[in-house]
């Protein structure tokens, strides 16, 4: 990496020890919702709004990161959505009731949405183009550590102490984190006095999280339900009239000119592609070893960690890989990794050894950390310093709204095979091998497609 005055790594750090609590905070509560239900006295669809909550607000924060961004100063807007990450995180921590507990989520969203376009403007800032890949590098491993620790970090407290901990253990760390923003963060990029658009927010807002919640209820499998196409349909249509919108006004609060830049949108094309089956897929392994091989959460677990530690180990080496020969190289590689690791794993069988899947999911890993950070670094690298916030915010938005789309779509094929098999009067554990199976077919399908792709990306 090029030299970085002791200030700018200051800010670097800071910035990423608050992506790293973010994404960790996220990671720990799946494992932690069943104490959450006990001690509540809630049923699973009120539960889930632990999660679906959390990413409905983060997803619409999101577009709006592109003019706070430009707003405000760096150091001003980081420690208020800190201040708020944290306020939320104890609010939740103390929660007497389930709403309060929700209202902390919400809260911890609003601040935790600015954190990921945040730090992607000030890398884009600090570093040159032929060193952004290896700054990124260094992201995606805080990014990747935090699944990687998340769920035994989680399960390790819940076994022993309140899930109350998962949020007042976190908030010393946040409180420190705040601290040493408050004395050592710098201001990067220019301060523009943009014009606020309220139409854009309300269209967005309401296009977003109608989206974004259709598809978090498609995750039943029923799509004929109007909680899952009427939320849809409402979400298209007015996200249609946010685009409409945005490029029909002089101040437009997300930029959607960056999409003019060949390999920006050829990037988000390939990441919307390969979100879908990588958020889908992996859903499924933990399902097969759970509900088809009966084995517990903690052997699940330990079947999946070897492959995240790789993937945030690997994350550096990725990013100094791209800053020597490219996405066009190193993406067409990376897939076609990722392809036979995907193909392992959907020729999994009711008896295969453990290691099977531990070594597909491991291959797996390996194709996807040479993939995920170059392919969103070759985007940003497209577009000018200028532009930098809103091509952050949208590619953050569309990431988003695609891994949220692949993990509804790829469960309702797994659910539709796997209930078909049974009407066939095929036993319980083997229909749902079976539509584990297609689904991985399926995702390993899109994973081909995304390879394809790859070389419509133009060389730098």
């Amino acid at each position: 990496m090029q030299e970085l005055t002791k200030r700018q790594r200051g800010a670097l750090y800071i910035l990423m020890a608050g992506v790293f609590l973010s994404f960790l905070n996220q990671t720990l509560m799946n494992t932690a919702l069943p104490s959450i239900m006990r001690e509540f006295n809630i049923d699973t669809s009120l539960g889930q709004w632990m999660t679906n909550g959390y990413m409905l607000v983060n997803g619409v924060m999101v577009p709006l990161t592109a003019f706070l961004i430009q707003r405000f100063k760096t150091r001003q807007l980081y420690l208020t959505a800190m201040f708020m990450f944290t306020v939320g995180t104890i609010i939740a921590g103390l929660a007497p009731n389930y709403g309060i507990l929700i209202l902390g989520r919400m809260v911890q969203a609003m601040g935790g949405g600015v954190f990921g376009p945040l730090m992607n403007v000030v890398v884009m800032n600090l570093f040159s183009s032929d060193r952004r890949g290896a700054a990124m590098g260094m992201i995606g491993l805080a990014l990747n550590f935090a699944p990687t620790i998340g769920p035994t970090l989680s399960g390790t407290i819940v076994s022993f102490a309140s899930w109350r901990w998962l949020f007042l253990g976190l908030a010393p760390l946040m409180v420190i984190d705040l601290l040493f923003a408050l004395v050592r963060l710098t201001n990067v990029g220019e301060q523009k006095f943009l014009k606020f658009d309220f139409t854009g927010v309300v269209l967005s807002s309401i296009g977003l999280g109608t989206l974004l919640y259709g598809f978090s209820n498609a995750g039943t499998g029923n799509w004929t339900s109007p909680n899952v196409w009427a939320y849809g349909l409402v979400g298209i249509l007015t996200t249609g009239a946010f685009v409409y919108q945005q490029t029909h006004t002089k101040v437009p609060l997300l930029n959607l000119r960056v999409f003019s830049y060949h390999n920006f949108w050829v990037a988000v094309i390939i990441n919307v592609v390969l979100m879908t089956a990588l958020y889908g897929g992996a859903l499924m392994l933990p399902l097969y070893l759970q509900s088809v091989r009966g084995q517990s959460a903690m052997i699940s677990g330990m079947v999946l960690m070897p492959g995240a530690i790789v993937t945030a180990f690997l994350s550096p080496t990725s990013g100094k890989l791209y800053d020597r020969y490219g996405a066009k190289i190193l993406a067409p590689i990376g897939l076609t990794i990722t392809l036979f690791g995907t193909l392992l794993l959907a020729n999994l069988g009711m008896h295969t050894p453990l290691w099977v899947p531990v070594i597909g999911q491991l291959i797996r890993q390996i194709g996807l950390v040479l993939v995920t950070m170059p392919i969103q670094t070759e985007a940003f690298n497209a577009v000018p310093l200028a532009l930098m916030p809103d091509a952050s915010a949208a590619f953050t938005t569309v990431r988003q709204v695609s891994a949220s789309f692949g993990t509804a779509a790829l469960i309702t094929l797994y659910s539709l095979v796997s209930l078909g098999q049974r009407h066939q009067g095929v036993s319980y554990r083997l229909a749902e091998l079976s539509g584990i199976q297609t689904a991985f077919y399926v995702a390993a399908l899109i994973v081909f497609v995304s390879a394809l792709l790859t070389r419509l990306l133009h060389k730098r």
